[in-house]
């Protein structure tokens, strides 16, 4: 059976089209047995390809197609463009190698692209199965230019170093210049007894998609597919072919095609997906870190609340256990050490999210909400039945934020610290726009139809045919809107680029680059914090701790007013003391007089705001847990309520102290875990 070693996918940006799922699909309706993923210089989709393969009993075979830089790759001239070549990984050495070629590739190589070099190769040999590339390696070019004692000292050179594990390529696809070339690497490969496969080099699933890809082509070149001189790939069939199609290119010589089973059948890679990279914190001689973080947080709590209660005793000692047993106590020393710089740093600072239901960080002041006097659930923040990492979101003021990653940056190691990588996606209007652009159409044009698309949120455009009429009757009357569209359709969800995700940071025990590819989003700036090829879901699969940064431009307000206040009348006002329900301050809110308030100030919540009349910080957190799609029916009734104009309602009188607080109104998730776990018997883990 055929194996496919040189296959992109959408993750060789605006170069690949298929899509992972889409493209094993069809692995699996071919009854391939292995398939490789050879993306162009990154591992972007790794993860995803490693797990949707296993998924369908299909051998995935992690791959690259580099770039090599034709002298070194610290050098910054454009005199020839790098060199392509196949690297696949045999075992977890070579992945690891891999994310090695690819991290130094952009952190010390890249110019115009992520490069390597020999040096490089030299030292990240093992494990790893080169072939000799495309017509754009320089294995090919030196065979096309008439110089096959180069290329043939090339592929001497490759052999010795990856070991022996080395094998010339061969694709057909129609193009005479290229085609002429098989020959002779054949002949070299009976020369010098190096195996020889027939490769497809894959940049789209289905034969249908060749146009769409053409599309995406001139979308990532910025052309339109009637330029003459645009960048375009030669031939034909570069999808997804079966094994007799492939025969069929090859019928002279079958060795080329029973060669890519005995590649794939060295690789066989393994990853694990079960531990916890936390770092190590530092912690007093002979004392475990799970004693430490307990006398930390007993002390602290004793600091904050005085005399301990057996409640908060045993609340905190679960919470404890808990972590200890989940493995995650080591995650609160990080984000403790945090925390603290930014306090010490005066930097103004907050929770979001459930972590505040933790009395664990209220002792160690991480937060500053009591978990317990708000009737918190820890459960949704850790809980053995769901052995998750913990998820910690802090705010800052967006003016201070790069001064705390900056600082976890330095105090946990430049090489164990990085920003989360987010792909920007073609949804249905940039889809429309960046296709239309592509096949020609004017701007006004292609802006007609994308205004068509209703403004809804992740809407498809199958959704929006459905959706909107203007849309559908200019489809079904006008051939250059179907096309537009039916073009659109195909490119739709496609990943576009990569930036950097607005909040995420990494932070690992070990060099990040022994897991996770690196690279720079922001190219230029050599002193920039790298983030990871992964994403976030994959960073978590991974098991590497995550910590999200936001920038919150309130909290610069009130730490500006803070400063004002102290700079001209020397009171230095403390946040967390002023009082929870001062009078002036609930009246003015009452009068809707919200604009420039976090949360408050848009006309709907103005409104209900002036309604409710606020009488407590715990009444305007209710109705900004109201104020969304669903539970808005829910406003007037707890409006009422809270006015005494309309009497609490218990569908069962069990209920009540779950609600009091709320008015009878379930109002947070938390509600709904006690009523679930009162009525049903649910665990708080579940």
């Amino acid at each position: 059976m055929f194996t496919h070693l040189h296959t992109h996918t959408e993750f060789s940006l605006l170069d690949g089209l298929s899509r992972i799922p889409q493209l094993l699909d069809r692995a699996q309706e071919l009854r391939m047995e292995a398939i490789a993923m050879t993306d162009h210089g990154a591992l972007y989709g790794a993860l995803d390809f490693y797990r949707e393969a296993k998924e369908r009993g299909i051998k995935p075979i992690i791959g690259l197609e580099a770039y090599v830089a034709p002298e070194s790759r610290h050098s910054r001239t454009r005199e020839r463009q790098p060199y392509h070549l196949t690297m696949l990984a045999r075992d977890l050495t070579g992945y690891r190698n891999l994310l090695q070629l690819v991290t130094k590739s952009n952190l010390e190589g890249f110019y115009y692209k992520p490069r390597i070099d020999r040096e490089l190769l030299e030292q990240h040999s093992a494990g790893i199965t080169v072939l000799s590339g495309c017509p754009s390696s320089e294995f090919f070019e030196r065979l096309s230019e008439g110089d096959r004692d180069g290329a043939i000292e090339i592929a001497r050179w490759y052999r010795e170093v990856f070991d022996g594990h080395y094998a010339l390529e061969v694709q057909e696809h129609g193009v005479e210049r290229f085609s002429r070339v098989n020959p002779e690497i054949l002949s070299i490969g009976r020369e010098l007894d190096i195996p020889v496969v027939a490769t497809n080099d894959g940049h789209f699933t289905r034969a249908g998609e060749a146009e769409a890809h053409d599309v995406l082509l001139c979308i990532g070149t910025n052309a339109t597919v009637d330029q003459e001189d645009r960048f375009r790939i030669d031939g034909e069939g570069y999808y997804l072919r079966s094994d007799e199609e492939m025969r069929a290119l090859f019928p002279e010589t079958p060795e080329v095609i029973t060669n890519t089973e005995m590649l794939a059948a060295a690789c066989d890679l393994e990853l694990s997906f079960d531990r916890a990279l936390l770092p190590e914190p530092d912690t007093p001689d002979g004392v475990t870190n799970d004693a430490y973080l307990r006398q930390l947080c007993r002390d602290g709590l004793t600091g904050r609340v005085g005399t301990l209660t057996p409640e908060l005793e045993q609340r905190l000692d679960y919470e404890l256990d808990v972590l200890r047993e989940t493995g995650f106590t080591d995650y609160f020393f990080v984000v403790k050490e945090i925390s603290d710089f930014a306090r010490k740093e005066r930097i103004p600072m907050g929770m979001r999210g459930s972590a505040a239901a933790s009395l664990a960080l209220y002792s160690l002041g991480v937060t500053d909400i009591d978990p317990v006097a708000n009737n918190l659930v820890f459960e949704r923040f850790l809980n053995v039945e769901r052995r998750q990492m913990p998820d910690v979101d802090f705010d800052f003021a967006d003016d201070r934020r790069d001064e705390v990653i900056r600082f976890a940056y330095e105090r946990f190691g430049e090489d164990k610290v990085a920003q989360i990588i987010t792909f920007g996606t073609l949804g249905a209007k940039a889809a429309i726009r960046d296709v239309g652009r592509a096949l020609g159409m004017t701007y006004a044009d292609t802006d007609r139809v994308a205004r068509y698309v209703p403004n809804a949120l992740h809407i498809t455009l199958e959704d929006a045919l459905a959706q909107s009429s203007d849309l559908k009757e200019a489809y079904d009357t006008d051939a250059q809107v179907k096309r537009l569209v039916d073009m659109a359709q195909q490119l739709e969800g496609v990943a576009r680029h990569a930036s950097t995700h607005a909040a995420g940071v990494v932070i690992s025990r070990e060099p990040l680059a022994e897991v996770v590819p690196l690279q720079r989003t922001g190219r230029g700036d050599e002193h920039a914090i790298p983030t990871t090829q992964f994403a976030m879901e994959q960073v978590d699969a991974m098991g590497l701790l995550k910590v999200d940064f936001l920038g919150l431009s309130n909290l610069t307000i009130l730490g500006r007013a803070v400063d004002l206040v102290r700079e001209t009348t020397g009171v230095e006002v403390d946040l967390l003391k002023l009082p929870e329900a001062d009078p002036a301050t609930m009246d003015t809110l009452g009068r809707g007089e919200t604009f420039g308030v976090f949360q408050l100030e848009s006309a709907g919540m103005r409104r209900y705001v002036q309604e409710l009349k606020p009488k407590s910080v715990a009444e305007i957190c209710a109705m900004v847990a109201l104020y969304r799609p669903g539970p808005m029916a829910h406003i007037p009734t707890y409006i009422r309520a809270s006015h005494g104009e309309e009497a609490i309602q218990h569908p069962h009188p069990d209920q009540a102290d779950i609600l009091a607080a709320t008015h009878g109104v379930i109002v947070y998730q938390d509600h709904v875990i006690q009523i679930a776990q009162r009525f049903a018997g649910d665990t708080l883990g579940a």
